[in-house]
């Protein structure tokens, strides 16, 4: 379970990972050693994986985002298993989310323009056996959450019964 220290340490390292501990501990009105024990503690817990860099996909010359979705058949696991496999070592995806309902997979990918997005879906996904159905949709904006907040507990109260917003 989460407390507010760890919500406050957990938006600041979401607004600047690079940031340092002394930085941090001034940002959440703590001492750097309370700091740096409760973001171990949050990568111990798991709930802090990783660092990574944002990067700019336009100047990486992939200017050009799409939303896939996929129909596999059958849908078995071995065949479920093995497309995720693949689609996620290809350059050109960003992310792989498989899903339920009519299509089994929603892949985010990056092509350096209109041509790189029709070679992808014609050259590479339909050519596997297991996809029986493709929809793309070009994607105009991509925008992120500044932040991810935890979930509310269940049963707790609300963000207008606490009078604010949402933890």
């Amino acid at each position: 379970m989460l407390d507010e220290l760890d919500r406050l340490i957990l938006r600041q390292l979401q607004k600047d990972a690079r940031q340092t501990n002394r930085d941090l501990a001034t940002a959440v009105g703590v001492a750097p050693s309370t700091s740096l024990e409760r973001v171990r503690a949050l990568r111990e817990k798991g709930v802090i994986r990783g660092y990574r860099a944002e990067v700019n996909l336009d100047a990486l010359g992939r200017e050009v985002q799409a939303m896939i979705s996929v129909r596999i058949r059958p849908p078995s696991r071995r065949n479920i298993e093995g497309f995720r496999e693949w689609v996620s070592r290809l350059p050109e995806t960003i992310a792989v989310f498989v899903t339920s309902g009519r299509q089994d997979f929603l892949i985010h990918v990056a092509v350096p323009d209109t041509n790189g997005l029709y070679a992808f879906v014609i050259d590479r996904l339909t050519q596997r056996p297991e996809v029986a159905d493709v929809e793309t949709s070009v994607v105009y904006e991509h925008r992120r959450a500044p932040a991810v907040e935890p979930a509310r507990e269940q049963g707790g109260p609300s963000a207008a019964q606490r009078g604010g917003a949402a933890p």
